[in-house]
């Protein structure tokens, strides 16, 4: 009798589960495309497995005839699941993506003298399943650190993962239940996009770098303590003192606190130059601006080295100077030790839309090594 109970508790458990993954998972379907499934294979082998913004940008930067349909099928997905069950698409991952060849249409082409050849034209199926992994209590979905694990699989978007808690800290300090883990996440990334936005729309000059290293987020029971690392505060200081305050005011309105007091603080950074996030919004800046990427990226690396670093990489990907094929160029100087887990390496990754399409930018600096 109790094996016979057993055995009803785990079928009850398992078709619980096959309805959560029911909810959670939304799938989109895109019949006889007029191109063979080898080359859509092609691209879908890049993508499966990855998040839906990490998929978005590298569809754009793909040079393949391919990218174009997915892209469509991925962002019709995407929508049925935000406007249909009502899910965020940060937290979407693409867990299946499939390609069947369809029908082949024939044609004839006519030649001179009455001739003619056969023309075959392939064409596919393209299914796209998008799941949401927020809702699950054994996955742990970490956007201040840039990585999205759960039991099955892991997505590492960063190269800081390995040092963070040992060299490197964490950009966000607070505790919460599992339950509430994901909507603390969120909250952070209101925070830091409200100050980014208040900051760019209050910046003295219009010079395109914001010049924000980092924010950090510390949470209390009934304190939010914020800290801006920025290389020119002045910037934004000076001429109204009391822009702090209405920063305060502008987070609290957003985010409607009334029992948490928040606090905001601006600490200068003696070598702004130094940081990638700060490099990288220069560079973008002269891309936006037309001048060459090697002139950018040069000048980028002598301002470095005026901040006593040991090593530089620069990456950039997608249609640099206008051209059709999209590549990638990179430049280095000095040492950039990826594998030395002693290694203190910031990393960064930025984008840029310029009039030729969007740009991706890479930096790792080497700091120093423990």
């Amino acid at each position: 009798m109790t094996n016979m109970l057993r055995n009803k508790n785990k079928d009850l458990e398992v078709r619980k589960r096959e309805k959560e993954d029911i909810k959670t998972e939304v799938y989109a379907l895109s019949q006889s495309i007029s191109m063979s499934a080898h080359k859509a294979r092609r691209v879908l082998d890049q993508i499966r497995g990855r998040s839906y913004q990490e998929t978005l940008m590298i569809l754009e930067l793909m040079p393949y005839r391919a990218c174009y349909p997915i892209f469509k099928v991925i962002y019709s997905a995407a929508a049925n699941a935000k406007h249909n069950m009502g899910l965020n698409e940060e937290y979407l991952v693409i867990i299946k993506a499939t390609v069947d060849e369809g029908t082949t249409v024939k044609k004839l082409k006519p030649r001179a003298r009455g001739r003619s050849y056969p023309i075959k034209r392939p064409t596919c199926h393209i299914t796209i399943v998008l799941k949401n992994i927020s809702l699950y209590e054994e996955s742990v979905v970490e956007n201040s650190i840039g990585c999205f694990k759960k039991t099955g699989w892991i997505y590492k978007k960063k190269s800081t993962d390995i040092t963070l808690g040992t060299i490197q800290g964490h950009h966000s300090l607070w505790f919460a239940q599992p339950k509430n883990y994901s909507k603390g996440l969120q909250e952070d990334q209101k925070i830091r996009e409200c100050i980014k936005n208040y900051v760019q729309k209050n910046m003295r000059i219009s010079s395109g770098v914001e010049g924000i290293a980092r924010i950090e987020i510390q949470k209390r029971i009934d304190l939010i303590q914020i800290i801006i690392h920025m290389g020119f505060p002045k910037l934004l200081v000076e001429g109204k003192p009391r822009r702090i305050e209405e920063l305060q005011m502008n987070v609290q309105k957003e985010l409607n606190y009334v029992n948490r007091k928040l606090n905001i603080t601006i600490t200068r950074i003696t070598k702004p130059y130094g940081h990638p996030n700060i490099l990288a919004e220069f560079i973008a800046g002269q891309l936006r601006n037309r001048v060459s990427f090697r002139k950018a990226i040069k000048k980028a690396i002598e301002l470095t080295e005026q901040a006593d670093t040991k090593g530089i990489q620069v990456q950039i990907a997608g249609r640099i100077d206008g051209k059709e094929i999209a590549r990638v160029e990179w430049i280095r100087e000095g040492r950039v030790p990826l594998q030395t887990i002693r290694a203190k390496i910031d990393y960064c990754s930025y984008r840029v839309r310029t009039i030729y399409g969007v740009l991706g930018i890479k930096i790792w600096i080497f700091v120093d090594e423990e």
